[in-house]
């Protein structure tokens, strides 16, 4: 198991474990579905990032953990605990950070369309930066703040028109994305002239994204490219010097064995090496960069145990394995055909030999998890092992048939504590007047 994360691997029983843990003795303790998540590797890749962007910006210049990827309130303790920031993109989001006790000042406040409740709970609440992604949002931020009688520092998310080569449900940097001011036609100047207008939201940099599952530092580095000369163009019209260049996340992680590996710490050396060059050759200081890692953190650190129900067989055609979870605790192979590796918890070491699909529990076609994969051929009872299962399951869950949502179990050092609770029926009417 180790070709593809770290934190997994096989024990004397030929159980897969997870962070030193019998994922078998798991799903008996817990039930099934079962979101399960190494502590350790979350923080090992938290000081990557913080330790790497130490290393090589400027003073100021940290990680902010993109919460969106998995938000529940231990991460944010495990989060605050390793000195970085946070990024969120709904009011929901904060309450949970805040109900944690994490210091929002180190928050970035994402979203293309905050509500006016939105801005007055994030300045209200102390959030560090909105990342403010319109003329209109920039407005009420201002009007907003002035009432309240506070200022609020915002950084301007620009499109920077830079394609990563990645899925393009995915790849939010191009000119024509939702997201942000686009740079063609003097449009990212135009809103930087705005809001330096402004008394009561203060500019202080900018913010790009342009996408997940990256591979490689190139397209970072055309973003920065593109990012810094604008920052040149900003100081030469307004006389503004940027203090924060927020260059987003978009890290890839290794999902199967065929993919490759990226070099987190050594990629963010490359980019330091790149961006300092930028700032020398356009004269603009060096501001301090942000960047805005979620998948890379959690996604490796987790999996997800399912039983398995039945094995059905039609053949000349397909095999299926059918388990007691799927698209609501996983959308993202319904959404994206995002691939997985499959394993037999129960006979780990055991070949992985049996050509079949991956299918859940509901009441739709595409209720699939993985299709014509080779995995161990499996029975009813045994337990089936999704990996890197950490970002974008718990935190993209429904309730889609009425099943009630898996819970967390986080372990460390081979402990194990629920973190988050399953849900119950009763969970699945409470708001309901009956």
């Amino acid at each position: 198991m180790n070709n593809i994360q770290d934190c997994y691997g096989i024990n004397e029983n030929g159980h897969l474990t997870i962070g030193g843990a019998d994922t078998v003795c798991l799903a008996e303790k817990y039930g099934t579905p079962l979101y399960v998540l190494d502590e350790n590797k979350i923080r090992r890749q938290c000081a990557i990032y913080r330790d790497a962007i130490k290393k090589h910006f400027p003073e100021g210049s940290m990680p902010f953990y993109a919460s969106k990827a998995l938000s529940f309130v231990d991460i944010y303790k495990i989060v605050k605990s390793e000195n970085i920031g946070i990024d969120i993109v709904s009011p929901g989001e904060l309450y949970t950070a805040i109900s944690a006790g994490f210091d929002v000042s180190n928050a970035c406040f994402h979203g293309n369309n905050k509500t006016d409740a939105d801005i007055e709970y994030g300045i209200t609440s102390g959030v560090g930066y909105f990342v403010a992604d319109s003329r209109e949002e920039v407005e009420a931020i201002d009007r907003i703040a002035k009432k309240l009688g506070k200022t609020q520092k915002i950084l301007l998310r620009i499109t920077p028109g830079i394609d990563p080569h990645t899925l393009k449900a995915i790849s939010t940097g191009r000119v024509d994305s939702k997201f942000g001011t686009p740079l063609i036609e003097g449009k990212a100047e135009e809103i930087t002239s705005f809001a330096l207008s402004k008394e009561n939201a203060i500019l202080c940099g900018f913010h790009c994204h342009i996408g997940s599952q990256i591979f490689e530092p190139a397209p970072f580095i055309d973003a920065a490219t593109v990012m810094i000369s604008f920052l040149s163009d900003m100081k030469d019209k307004f006389g503004f010097e940027a203090d924060v260049l927020n260059l987003g996340g978009g890290f890839a992680v290794k999902y199967t064995a065929e993919q490759g590996e990226v070099n987190i710490s050594e990629y963010i050396g490359e980019i330091a090496k790149n961006v300092t060059n930028l700032c020398e050759k356009y004269s603009v200081k060096m501001p301090k960069i942000f960047m805005e890692p979620g998948r890379s953190i959690v996604a490796a650190a987790g999996i997800t145990l399912y039983t398995v129900g039945t094995r059905k067989e039609i053949p000349g055609f397909k095999n299926y394995i059918s388990i007691d979870g799927g698209m609501p605790d996983n959308p993202r192979y319904a959404l994206y055909q995002s691939p997985y590796t499959v394993v037999c918890a129960n006979r780990a070491n055991a070949p992985a030999d049996y050509k079949a699909t991956v299918c859940g529990r509901c009441c739709e076609s595409g209720d699939l998890i993985a299709e014509d994969i080779k995995v161990q051929k499996m029975d009813r009872g045994d337990t089936l092992a999704v990996l890197v299962t950490g970002a974008y399951n718990y935190s993209m869950a429904s309730n889609y048939n009425r099943i009630p949502r898996p819970p967390i179990v986080i372990v460390k050092d081979g402990d194990d504590r629920l973190s988050v609770r399953r849900e119950s029926f009763e969970d699945l009417i409470k708001n309901e007047v009956l």
